[in-house]
């Protein structure tokens, strides 16, 4: 395959604490750390989560404005995706950090179910956000946990509510929302190429299913998502050392697959970014 693959890497997400590994960055310079060593395994986007020191999830446009410019001077060129995702904060705090101007967001269009409560993302917060990333110039990661959060992202961005080019990311094996499931997984990559084929599409796989949803990504012509947030394991029996682990996993399954890791400048151009001055 010619095209590069892009290796997202999601560095500490709201769940995961250092209780289950203390590699799990959570503070600002332990995430610029992880970062940098993540995107020297290979990673061309960071996706950021902030925490309070109490490592409890944190909404707190300081504490990402603080991240966004440790990222920009030791990750020069790398990609910056905030997430606006519900467990760190409700409503429009959600996006309280987009006037940032992060490279990218995450963006949730349909609500499901977690493992214990309901991801609520009501039509009107949905476009409220994607409001908010049109004035920002972000593009939106499209985080789908259902076939019809792909369906919607479809339409939103055929009617011109979405900036910037279609991206959708799969992400499979949450509990009580899409699990792990090949069929599933090779329809989402067939509705992508048949009803949005100038977009560009990732999968990323829960725990230890990551390293699964990494290789049918790969090997089918998407790009992938790894790191800490959704899996804290190598193996059954190892806690991941690093977030640089689990990204330079992923592009060993590049090499596999004959496939290039996409360098920050490459993964810019694939996803039609603005360039870094």
């Amino acid at each position: 395959m010619s095209k590069p693959c892009i290796l997202c890497c999601a560095i500490t997400g709201s769940v995961p604490t250092k209780a289950d590994n203390p590699a799990v960055p959570t503070t600002v310079s332990e995430q610029i750390e992880s970062s940098h060593a993540a995107v020297e395994a290979g990673a061309s986007i960071i996706h950021a989560h902030v925490r309070n020191d109490d490592e409890t999830p944190s909404s707190d446009p300081a504490k990402f404005a603080l991240l966004k410019e440790g990222l920009e001077k030791h990750c020069p060129g790398v990609i910056i995706q905030f997430s606006t995702g519900g467990r760190s904060g409700a409503g429009q705090a959600r996006g309280g950090m987009l006037p940032l101007r992060p490279d990218m967001a995450s963006l949730s269009v349909g609500s499901n179910n977690f493992p214990t409560r309901v991801y609520e993302n009501p039509p009107e917060l949905i476009s409220w956000l994607s409001s908010e990333m049109q004035a920002h110039e972000i593009t939106p990661e499209i985080e789908a946990f259902d076939l019809s959060h792909i369906l919607q992202a479809i339409r939103h961005h055929e009617a011109g509510r979405l900036y910037g080019q279609l991206y959708v990311q799969f992400v499979m094996g949450v509990k009580n929302a899409m699990p792990v499931d090949r069929e599933v997984f090779e329809f989402y990559v067939k509705i992508m190429q048949e009803r949005a084929p100038n977009a560009e599409w990732c999968a990323a796989g829960i725990g230890a299913a990551q390293i699964t949803v990494n290789e049918w990504a790969i090997a089918a012509g998407g790009h992938t998502r790894a790191g800490l947030e959704d899996n804290v394991r190598l193996d059954r029996n190892s806690l991941a050392p690093s977030n640089a682990a689990l990204i330079a996993r992923a592009a060993e399954l590049c090499e596999k697959y004959e496939r290039s890791v996409a360098t920050p400048a490459q993964a810019r151009k694939i996803l039609g970014l603005r360039a870094t001055t």
